[in-house]
C-alpha cells in the first residue's frame, strides 16, 4: 500500500482540471437528482436514488429532523463500496472517486436546494432529469473519476467485460433500486419515472462517451513506443501492437502504435501519450467490429 501511494503523482494543473470538471460534472448531475427527480417524487437508480428513498424514509424520524440528506446519505452508502471495490479499480482512482463523492455530496445538499427546482410535468422531469445527469456523469468520467457507489460496481463490470456498454450495465445494477423506488413511493409511476430517468441518462452517457460505437482504433505516432505501450498496458488494460517506421521529411526512425479500445478509454490514452511525449501525432478511427481478448469473442460460424 505504501510502495502505491509513492507511485502516485499529483500535477497540478492536472487536479485543477479535473476539479472544474467535477464541479460542472456535478452541478449538473445534482440538479438531474435534486431539482428535477427529488422534487417530481420519484427516484432514479444507483445511489443517488437509494440516498433520495433514505432521506423519504428517515423524515419521520425525530432525531433526524426531516430526514438524512441526501448529500449525506450518498457518502454513507458509498463508504463500503468504495472499501470494497478500490482494489479492483486501482488506487489512483480510488482517490479521484473519493474527491468527486465529497464534491457532489456537497453540492446536492448545500448549493442545490438553493437553486430553482422544476414543478411540471413528472415526465419531463424525468427526462430533461436525465439529460442533466447523463451529461454530468459523463464529464465526471472523462476525467477518469466517478460519484462511487453504483458507479464503482459498474466500472468494475465493465473493466471485467471492457466491450460492454457503461450505459447498458448501468441500466441493470439500477433496476433492484429503481424497484424499491415504486415501493417506498407506492406508486408504479414512481417507479416508472424512475425507469424513464434512468434509461435517459444512460443514452446521454453512451452518446457523449461512446459515440456511435464503442470500439476506437489509436494509431500513435512517437518516439517513446516502449514507455507509451507499458504505461497503457498497465493503467487501462489495453495491449498495443508496435510497428517500426521512419518520418519522410526528417528521416527519424520512428514507432507507430495500434492500440483498439473502447470510446471512454480513449482519454487515458491520450493522457498517458501526451504525458511522455507532448510532441506525439496521434490519429482515432471507429471500428466498424472488434474480435479478440477485451472485445467480442469470434464467432466461430463466420
Amino acid at each position: 500500500m505504501k510502495n502505491r501511494l509513492k507511485n502516485l503523482k499529483l500535477d497540478p494543473k492536472t487536479f485543477a482540471t479535473d476539479v472544474i470538471f467535477d464541479i460542472i460534472g456535478c452541478v449538473l448531475y445534482g440538479a438531474g437528482i435534486y431539482n428535477f427527480a427529488y422534487t417530481a417524487n420519484f427516484a432514479p437508480g444507483g445511489v443517488s436514488g437509494l440516498s433520495i428513498l433514505i432521506n423519504i424514509l428517515t423524515r419521520d424520524i425525530p432525531f433526524f429532523h426531516g430526514g438524512i440528506s441526501i448529500g449525506l446519505a450518498m457518502i454513507l452508502i458509498n463508504i463500503p463500496i468504495v472499501i470494497f471495490c478500490y482494489k479492483a479499480l486501482g488506487l489512483e482512482f480510488f482517490f479521484r472517486s473519493v474527491k468527486t463523492i465529497l464534491i457532489s455530496s456537497l453540492i446536492v445538499d448545500h448549493l442545490m436546494p438553493h437553486l430553482w427546482t422544476y414543478q411540471g410535468s413528472p415526465m419531463l422531469a424525468a427526462i430533461f432529469g436525465g439529460v442533466l445527469a447523463g451529461a454530468g456523469l459523463s464529464c465526471i468520467y472523462m476525467r477518469d473519476s466517478s460519484t462511487g457507489g453504483s458507479d464503482f460496481v459498474i466500472l468494475a463490470i465493465q473493466k471485467k467485460n471492457p466491450h460492454l456498454s457503461i450505459g447498458i450495465v448501468s441500466l441493470a445494477v439500477d433496476g433492484v433500486v429503481i424497484l424499491l423506488g415504486g415501493i417506498v413511493y407506492g406508486a408504479v409511476d414512481a417507479a416508472l419515472y424512475g425507469l424513464l430517468m434512468t434509461i435517459t441518462y444512460s443514452l446521454i452517457i453512451d452518446k457523449i462517451m461512446l459515440g456511435n460505437d464503442s470500439r476506437k482504433l489509436l494509431t500513435i505516432i512517437t518516439v517513446k513506443g516502449d514507455e507509451i505501450s507499458r504505461r497503457i498496458n498497465d493503467e487501462v488494460s489495453r495491449g498495443v501492437t508496435i510497428i517500426n517506421g521512419k518520418g519522410s521529411y526528417s528521416g527519424e526512425n520512428k514507432n507507430i502504435l495500434l492500440c483498439a479500445c473502447s470510446n471512454a478509454q480513449v482519454y487515458k490514452v491520450k493522457r498517458i501519450v501526451y504525458t511522455l511525449d507532448e510532441k506525439s501525432f496521434i490519429m482515432v478511427s471507429s471500428v466498424d467490429a472488434a474480435f479478440g481478448e477485451g472485445f467480442k469473442p469470434r464467432d466461430v460460424n463466420t
